[in-house]
């Protein structure tokens, strides 16, 4: 049996034909609810009434588990010079592989747990997959030599690799298009405050080993705190968090509805758990996937350098250990305000590419010729400290891949694609810092700066992309005549109505 709907092509009347079985099994997580709320009107108070409860009991856990996750993630800039390398006697590259040792987990991990997150309940997996990486962080303390650290490191990696994804998808259920780039800015924003209590309790464990002592190596205890941390904000996230809109406990019956008529307009839905091999192939004939990459490696090329080894850079200006930790407090704040503050400002006037690419010039470019460049030692802090606003791009393309891709297999594999972009970059960044080349680390400095003005080439060129794809669809004004298209669970290129937002 099949459901014959029209499409307008080009003044053109052709059948769209589809199969009961897509009707019935390959559509949105949404559809049933989507049939449900036809008539149901949001106005602008009614509007503004669950984007506010939305918030508040959506956004605050994003925020704490995604400030908590980059915790673990910097903790190696703290406890290196806490005592970490001398203590695992790690000599020439084995410190620079223990970062690369976390992206190549989160590198092998992506697809896996990607799909993982497709095909189960996604608040419930990633609930568990904190908990778990909270178990392997609270190992770290127990560490006797490098080998194990660096195994420790790679599963921390193939974790978290499933973090950003779940996030991403996340956003994309609950909020509007034109919100996500805003939303995603101050959850990933919470970064920076995870670079701040990161540094403060390292500085303060330091400081007590220092002077009275402390019952085992402060770095181990860091470790140990952190990984306690993130076993707590786990469980939470799995009690709180539900697994879509439709599931919410502290959603009414009808404001679930509305929640559902409130996206209708996103036309990408909240999910879909069964794999579809043409979405998956779709990505790879897609410009934007290859344009997104080779932004995601060029721009992570630095991130990789910086995030593990700024103290150490610090250091090497002529501070010591502990005022290097106390140094790298600002770059936490910088990012939490600016992250916030830029995406406000996308949000505001409604243009996030540009928002981006001037974030990139700024936070990027700009910083790291400060540090690669300027004499004065000074300069050089504050490009350090600038660099902490340089996810300000990589925010915009996040929510680009939530609100500019549609179908859920294809939302999935570009999302991975995307971060396996992001794992090659911080592979390569750590190997960038020759140890012969310590402490200015020329060779490092010289590849963020070439890095960072290819990433801007890359966002101009997916700008520019966008762009010529909505005209292009524009003029040629193809129309769906299909009840419910919105959550059909169709990709961005399969849907002519779809415009990307720029």
């Amino acid at each position: 049996m099949t459901d014959t709907k029209d499409e307008k092509r080009d003044g053109q009347v052709v059948e769209l034909e589809l199969d009961e079985k897509l009707i019935k099994k390959d559509v949105d997580l949404a559809f049933q609810l989507a049939q449900q709320s036809h008539g149901i009107v949001i106005d602008e108070e009614t509007n503004r009434r669950l984007l506010r409860k939305i918030d508040l009991w959506v956004c605050p856990i994003l925020c704490l588990v995604y400030a908590i996750q980059f915790m673990d993630k910097v903790s190696n800039a703290g406890a290196a010079v806490m005592g970490l390398r001398t203590d695992l006697e790690m000599t020439g590259l084995m410190y620079s592989w223990v970062g690369t040792g976390f992206y190549l987990g989160y590198l092998v991990f992506e697809f896996p747990v990607s799909l993982a997150l497709q095909r189960f309940p996604l608040a419930k997996t990633t609930g568990l997959i904190i908990i778990v990486w909270g178990i392997i962080m609270c190992c770290h303390a127990a560490c006797k030599n490098f080998a194990s650290f660096e195994a420790l490191r790679v599963l921390l990696g193939a974790l978290e690799s499933g973090i950003t994804p779940a996030f991403v998808i996340i956003t994309g259920q609950w909020y509007r298009r034109e919100e996500q780039y805003f939303r995603t800015s101050i959850w990933f924003g919470f970064n920076g405050l995870g670079t701040i209590l990161s540094s403060s309790i390292a500085y303060g464990l330091f400081q007590r080993q220092e002077t009275i002592g402390t019952p085992i190596d402060a770095w181990r205890i860091l470790y140990a705190i952190m990984g306690g941390m993130t076993i707590f904000s786990g469980i939470l996230f799995f009690l709180h968090m539900p697994d879509t809109p439709a599931q919410a406990w502290f959603l009414t019956e009808h404001e679930r509805l509305q929640v559902v008529e409130r996206i209708r307009d996103n036309k990408t839905g909240f999910g879909n758990r069964h794999f579809k091999w043409d979405q998956f192939k779709e990505c790879f004939v897609d410009p934007r996937t290859y344009i997104m990459f080779i932004y995601n490696i060029a721009s992570n090329i630095p991130n990789g350098s910086i995030t593990n080894f700024s103290t150490i850079l610090i250091e090497g200006m002529g501070y010591s250990s502990s005022g290097a930790l106390l140094m790298n407090l600002p770059t936490g704040a910088v990012e939490l305000v600016f992250c916030i503050l830029f995406g406000f400002f996308a949000r505001k006037f409604n243009l996030g590419l540009p928002v981006a690419i001037v974030g990139s010039v700024i936070f990027c470019l700009l910083s790291v010729c400060l540090l690669g460049f300027a004499s004065n030692t000074y300069a050089q802090l504050v490009g350090v400290w600038l660099f902490g606003a340089s996810p300000v791009p990589y925010i915009c393309l996040l929510s680009n891949i939530a609100s500019n891709t549609a179908g859920h297999t294809k939302k999935v594999t570009s999302n991975a694609i995307f971060l396996i972009g992001y794992c090659v970059g911080n592979m390569i960044g750590p190997q960038t810092f020759i140890d012969k080349q310590a402490p200015k680390y020329v060779g490092a400095k010289v590849s963020m700066v070439v890095c960072s003005a290819a990433q801007i080439l890359a966002l101009v060129a997916l700008m520019g992309y966008y762009m010529i794809e909505n005209k292009r669809r524009d003029r040629r004004d193809e129309h769906l005549d299909m009840e419910d298209s919105e959550f059909a669970d169709l990709t961005d290129r399969q849907n002519p109505e779809f415009r990307y937002i720029i």
